[in-house]
C-alpha cells in the first residue's frame, strides 16, 4: 500500500469514491430517508417539508404545496427553534422535517446538519424534488410569463 492509497483508505474512500461520497454516506447513516410517497403521507401527518433549492430551480420547475421555502444557506438559522430569527413554524426540537433539495444529495447533509442541532426528527426525500415530480405527487408550478 503507498502513502496515497493508505491516505484515501483512511478517508473512507475506495476506488471511484470521493470524500464528498464518504461525507454524504455518514450523514445518511442514521436517517430514515422518506420516498415521495412517505414524504407526502408524512406532509399530511404533520411533517414540516422544507424546500432548500435555489430560486432558479423553484422558477423553473415549480414547488410542493404546503412546503416552506428556505434557502440553504438560511436553513439551521430559520429552524432552529431557540434561534431569534427562526421561521414561525420551528415550533420545537420534536418537528419532523423532512428537507427537499433537488435530486436528494445536499438535502441529506442539510437533515445531518439539523439533527446536529437537536432537531432529531429530521430526515430527507430520497430523490428531492425530481422523485416527487416524476411520482406524480402535487407540484405548484411557476406562473407563466407575462406577454
Amino acid at each position: 500500500m503507498n502513502a496515497e492509497s493508505g491516505a484515501n483508505a483512511e478517508a473512507g474512500q475506495g476506488p471511484g469514491s470521493s470524500r464528498v461520497d464518504a461525507l454524504l454516506a455518514r450523514a445518511r447513516a442514521g436517517l430514515a430517508r422518506l420516498d415521495p410517497a412517505g414524504a407526502a403521507e408524512a406532509q399530511r401527518s404533520g411533517a414540516l417539508l422544507v424546500d432548500i433549492r435555489y430560486a432558479a430551480l423553484r422558477e423553473r420547475d415549480g414547488t410542493i404545496p404546503g412546503a416552506l421555502i428556505v434557502e440553504r444557506n438560511e436553513l439551521e438559522w430559520r429552524l432552529d427553534p431557540s434561534c431569534p430569527h427562526r421561521a414561525r413554524e420551528a415550533t420545537g426540537l420534536g418537528l419532523p422535517v423532512v428537507v427537499v433539495c433537488n435530486e436528494g444529495y445536499a438535502s441529506s447533509l442539510a437533515a445531518r446538519s439539523l439533527r446536529s442541532l437537536g432537531l432529531y426528527r429530521a430526515t430527507d426525500l430520497d430523490g428531492g424534488f425530481q422523485a416527487w415530480r416524476a411520482a406524480g405527487l402535487p407540484v405548484r408550478l411557476p406562473a407563466e410569463p407575462a406577454d
